[in-house]
């Protein structure tokens, strides 16, 4: 069982930025794609960003296309979500997941098999 552990949260004003971190344990987690999804208050969870195992391929929501960057160092076991420009939108707690592939960036929450706890970001005017 792969553990998540999301950090790098907080508060910052619109236009700003941020750098969330998430620390996996366990063997899977650089033969595994993984994907960055966020949850406000009131809505439904929904992706953010995904790459694949080795990290050459990247997918990411169009409402943050341009603005953040997801990235991974598989020696460290940990994958990255790099967030500039922020917008008040982006406001929600953000959670890292290991997909049950390799090399599929799915947008989907069924393809994610373990999820971290999550990291409170919040952006204010």
């Amino acid at each position: 069982q792969v553990q998540l552990v999301e950090s790098g949260g907080g508060s910052v004003q619109a236009g700003g930025s941020l750098r969330l971190s998430c620390a996996a344990s366990g063997r899977t987690f650089s033969s595994s794609a993984m994907g960055w999804f966020r949850q406000a208050p009131g809505k439904e969870r929904e992706f953010v960003a995904a790459i694949s195992w080795s990290g050459s391929s990247t997918t990411y929501a169009d409402s943050v296309k341009g603005r953040f960057t997801v990235s991974r160092d598989n020696a460290k076991n940990t994958v990255y979500l790099e967030m500039n420009s922020l917008k008040l939108e982006d406001t929600a707690v953000y959670l890292c997941a290991i997909s049950t592939t390799a090399n599929v960036l799915s947008r989907s929450l069924s393809m994610y098999g373990s999820w971290g706890q999550g990291t409170q970001v919040t952006v204010s005017s």
